[in-house]
């Protein structure tokens, strides 16, 4: 059954406006209604996107981007998702920080198999591939020292991409199968701690 992605961001887009802080930081069009969201891309916008970069996005990222190109805030530490034209590799505007990552690991020994593909719960933030941070891909802001990424070195049998919550206080990042799971968990999340 398809992600109905328009169903989910209204009713998260519902939630987060709910918050006074959140709140606080929109404009009143924004708030009038009641929509974090930007109008949808074009296929021909992620086309564009995707010949830029050289890469197909995941399906999830697509659907995610024809609904809205781009987001407001997601609950936490991320105050903008990126649009298609903004998108763009880590790389290119954090090479200082990958670099601050694999200089005190380039000698220690590669993460199995069995202690990398562990998500949810048992998941240790820690066990990352410092590796693929100089193939991911930007798809947020930076919000206190946090960001989220899509590693295209990691593929789902449906083509999704591993997507990371990559922060220097974790320290390192909260990895999930899809940009969808981590959506969703940034839903959870934000409910939880608004309880």
């Amino acid at each position: 059954m398809e992600f109905n992605w328009r169903v989910f961001l209204e009713r998260f887009s519902q939630s987060l406006l709910d918050d006074k802080i959140i709140r606080a930081q929109q404009s009143q069009e924004t708030l009038n209604s009641r929509w974090l969201g930007f109008p949808g891309a074009s296929l021909e916008d992620i086309k564009i996107a995707e010949k830029r970069l050289g890469v197909e996005l995941p399906l999830s990222y697509r659907q995610f981007l024809q609904t809205s190109n781009g987001w407001r805030n997601s609950g936490g530490f991320i105050y903008r998702i990126w649009s298609t034209n903004e998108i763009t590799w880590f790389r290119e505007r954090n090479q200082a920080w990958i670099n601050a990552y694999r200089a005190p690991v380039d000698d220690l020994p590669t993460i199995s198999d069995q202690d990398y593909y562990v998500y949810g719960e048992d998941q240790d933030p820690t066990t990352l591939r410092v590796e693929y941070l100089q193939t991911a891909l930007e798809i947020s802001d930076v919000g206190d020292s946090g960001i989220y990424l899509l590693n295209p070195q990691v593929v789902t049998n449906e083509g999704e991409w591993e997507a990371w919550f990559f922060a220097n206080w974790l320290p390192g990042a909260t990895r999930y199968r899809s940009f969808q799971e981590l959506m969703e968990a940034e839903d959870q999340n934000f409910l939880a701690l608004s309880k």
